[in-house]
Parts: C-alpha cells; structure tokens; sequence
C-alpha cells in the first residue's frame, strides 16, 4: 500500500511540474514582521526589509526561519537588493540609497536616490535600479554618485518590487497585481504574469525562480520561472453563440443565385467547441479553402422580391483568457520556422505588396538588423504603436497605404503587421472573430480581426497592433500573446480565399436581376451557458 501511494505521488508531482506555469507559487511561509517591503538574495539566504521593525532580516529560504538580522540604515527600509558583496536598501523617508554590511549593519555608502519615491531596489553587475511610484519610472543610476544612466516608463501605474535576473528586470506592480518580465534596454514589457497576492512589494532572484513578498498577506512566495509551459488558461467563459447572417431582398428583381459561407470556428488554445454546430436551414455542403478554413455553404436560387433569407449558425464553445508566456532567448531561429510555414505564410499579394518601398523602409527602420524572431514581430508591433491610430474610415485598403496614411481599422492594422513581418521573412497571418460588447448577454455586429505570428519553439502567437495603441508598456504587452476570454475565433487566413475573400465570420457570392437592391446583415448573439 505504501509503495502505490508512493508511486502516486510521484505521479502527481510529475503532473504538477508537467502542468505548472510561469508565476505559479512554489512555496510559501510567513515573513517574520508585519510589514514587510524589500527582498533580496544573497546566493544562499534571502533577506527582507521590515518598515515597521526597521529590520533587515536573513532568512532561510527553505523553510522561511529567521537566522539573523541587523538594523535597517534608517527609519523607513524599502527596495533591498545584493550586489555579490553587501547589501543595497533604498530609505522611502530620507530619499537615499545605503551600502551595508550583511554582517555587522555598518553604513558602508550612501548615495542619493535618482527619484522621489524610491520603492524596489536591483543591481545588474554595475548599476543599480529602482522603481519610482510618483514618477512611474524604472531608473538605473551610478552606485557612485547616485547619477542616472537611463530612465523609463514603468510597466503600470504603481510600480513596487524589483530585481534582475541577469538578463531582465522583474517588476510588480500594485494595482495590477501583476509581475513584468522587462527589456533593460528599451524598457519594453516581454512577459506578464499574476503575482501571488495582493500587495507584492519586494521581489528577488535566486538563479532559477524568482521570489516575492506580500505586504498584505505577509508572507514570502517562491514563484515558478521557466517550466516549458507555453501558456495558462484562466477565466473561462461557456457560452451560445448564435451567428445569423440575413440577405435581404428588396427587389423589384430577382436574386438569380446566392452563395452564403459560415465559416467553422475549431478547438484552439483559447476555446473548446462543444458537440455538433447546429445550422438553420442545413447547409448544402462544406467547403475548405487554399487555407484550411472551413465554411459551411448554403446556396439558394431564384430569391424573390421582398424576401428575407436567414443563414444561421449556434455554436456551445467555451472560450478562455490565454497568455503565453515567450521568453524571447528560449524562441527558435528564422531558419527554424518549417519550411512548409513559410511556403505558404510568406506569400505576398495585392493587400500586403511586401516589396512596396512603404514597407521595406518601414521594416528596414524598426527592424535593423534583428534576427530574433520574437524581437523582429515585438519590433514590428512597437513601430505601428508608434506610427499609427486607430480609426475606422471605411474599407480595407492596402499596407502601403494605411501605413502611409497612419491610421487605420483593426483590419488595416493586422494588413500593415501581417506585410511588415513576411517582409522581414517572419510568416504571419490573420484571425477573425465575434466578440463580447459589454454584458455576457451581447450583440456583436462589428467584430474583431488580429494577427498571429510564427514562432519556432512556441508556435503560432497571437499579435493584436490595433489593441496595442495604448500609453502603459503592460497594455501594450497585453496585446501580444494574450487573448481575453471574449472572442469566439471563427477564422484563419493568409489573405484572399476563393470562399471567404478578405472578410472572416461570413462571406457571400450573388447574381441578380437588373436594378435589384440587395442588403446585407450579420450579427452574433452571445448568451450565457450556466
């Protein structure tokens, strides 16, 4: 009996570190005061920053036991980091930055904070950086003088935690409740993850997870780092979704011939369809187009005057918050991608003109000389934050000219992406899909299209560039490689298809009779599945 639950639980172990995910809490234990707010490691023990007990304290990271402490440098210890020697803690009180002896507590050197509101405390080999949450600012400054080096937006509104990790910066944020993975050099937001708790003040790293501290919950959270789980499922929504596309016949002629594809939305990383879809009249058949999309097919003849044709489908799905999680050294080469992803998601056409100067100077500028695939598509996506608004004008014109132009649609946007990756030899494409408005119980007559991007070791990755037209670098990154739980997917496409054309959702082919006025409806009801 003992040898099977043995086996058991190392069964479920197994699952656990098959199934665990960035973020995800490892350990726990209590901190040893009531406010806690820096931490640090030191190659072997984690320290942490008490402001009420103006302690800083030496802790064992396997089971949370105190081993020793010392006094803080002043009255109000907050950021604390290591930097192979002593230790740095930033005083929130008295605006300075001290060097300190983890043995003795003695005041090695004391430096000017480079802000106001100095909160978390990292080194990287050479400099320090803080957070700054007056001025919502990471700064990296001279352990010297206190000079600043460089200076840029935090990832939100309330930057608390920080550390390095030999490569990137980790940032909590406290409103959002959430940890960043961050570009030391272009302060770009890579990777967003949950933090453990409500309040995680300070952060640190321990050469393979990173550890944070909570100041509401009080305790001290080991967090999973890199587990070669691509992406985490949250928030899932059941849902009936009812598609009803309506052609309307006003006349005084007949429709000769009426062609209607609903396309078939599939099982993805963000939503499971449940049973059959159900189609209202039957469909006569379906048809797969040069790009694998599905659509079921209803022909009708001979549509008379003042006559109103109803194509519908209902679909049960269950659709899911995914965010993956990219770390850009761990994504494969351009020459890695399969040759037969690139055969057909490299294709050009009359929407992208891959070869338009517009666009080679585009690609030439932001691009450079990049060869990582991550950076080329987060290059790409940083450039139309940059260059372009979004608008809806009407129509969807082309790359060259939306991206000249600088505005554009959802779709005009995912054009421009789509041609500036396949320039730099990335394979993209599009998805289209009906989306939540508002309450769960929702009309959708609008709809949403995005991008995915190719890349090796991950897979394809959403990219939405109209959705990354945001002020914070968090919700910017939000919008690549993180899809809400509000969009049922209902199409994939490289660009023209012989079924679909350049729309997603619905498509129609009609001949009629001379002077006949033809109207066209789609809408997509959400409801609700208890």
């Amino acid at each position: 009996m003992k040898k099977l639950f043995s086996v058991m639980m190392f069964v479920l172990f197994l699952f656990n570190m098959l199934w665990a995910y960035t973020g995800e809490v490892v350990k726990e234990f209590d901190t040893p005061g009531s406010c806690p707010t820096g931490l640090a490691f030191d190659g072997k023990n984690l320290w942490l920053a008490d402001r009420k007990a103006d302690k800083l304290f030496c802790i064992d990271p396997k089971n949370g036991r105190v081993l020793r402490y010392i006094d803080s440098p002043a009255y109000w210890p907050m950021g604390l980091c290591w930097d192979s020697e002593a230790l740095w803690n930033a005083d929130w009180k008295e605006g300075k930055i001290y060097r300190v002896d983890p043995k003795t507590g003695t005041i090695l050197k004391t430096v000017e904070s480079p802000g106001r509101s100095p909160r978390g405390l990292a080194w990287d080999g050479k400099y320090l950086w803080c957070t700054d949450d007056i001025a919502d600012k990471i700064i990296q400054f001279s352990p010297d003088d206190g000079t600043t080096i460089r200076e840029f937006k935090a990832p939100a509104k309330d930057p608390r935690g920080l550390c390095f990790d030999g490569k990137y910066l980790w940032v909590s944020d406290r409103i959002k409740d959430e940890i960043y993975m961050v570009d030391p050099e272009s302060g770009c937001v890579v990777l967003i993850t949950e933090a453990p708790s409500p309040f995680t003040r300070g952060l640190a790293f321990d050469g393979d997870n990173i550890w944070a501290v909570d100041y509401q919950t009080d305790k001290i959270y080991q967090l999973k780092l890199k587990d070669g789980q691509k992406f985490v499922r949250t928030n899932d929504r059941r849902a009936t979704v009812t598609m009803t596309h309506q052609v309307k016949n006003f006349g005084p002629g007949k429709i000769k011939t009426l062609d209607v594809h609903l396309a078939i939305p599939q099982n993805r990383d963000t939503q499971d369809i449940h049973g059959e879809i159900r189609y209202q009249p039957a469909y006569t058949r379906i048809v797969t187009d040069k790009w694998g999309q599905k659509t079921a097919l209803f022909t009708t003849k001979n549509l008379k005057p003042q006559t109103i044709q109803n194509m519908i489908s209902v679909v049960e799905a269950t659709i899911y918050e995914t965010r993956y999680f990219i770390f850009p050294d761990e994504v494969g080469s351009l020459d890695e991608i399969p040759k037969e992803i690139k055969a057909v998601y490299l294709e050009d056409n009359e929407k992208y003109q891959i070869n338009h100067p517009v666009i080679r100077d585009a690609v030439s500028k932001c691009v450079g000389d990049e060869q990582n695939p991550f950076w080329i598509a987060r290059k790409i996506f940083n450039h139309l934050i940059e260059n372009l608004y979004y608008e809806r004008v009407g129509g969807w014109n082309t790359a060259p000219t939306v991206l000249a132009r600088g505005n554009g649609s959802c779709s005009e946007y995912t054009f421009v992406y789509i041609a500036m990756c396949r320039a730099a030899g990335l394979p993209a494409r599009y998805v289209g899909s009906v989306v939540v408005r508002g309450d769960d119980a929702s009309m959708d007559d609008v709809f949403h299209r995005w991008a995915e991007v190719y890349l090796p070791n991950y897979g394809w990755i959403p990219v939405d560039p109209s959705g990354g037209d945001n002020d914070l670098p968090r919700d910017q990154a939000n919008y690549f490689g993180h899809l809400a739980n509000r969009f049922l997917i209902t199409t994939e496409s490289g660009g023209g298809s012989e079924t679909m054309g350049w729309t997603y959702n619905s498509n129609e082919f009609w001949t009629s009779e001379p002077q006949t006025k033809v109207e066209i409806e789609t809408i997509a009801e959400w409801e609700t599945v208890k």
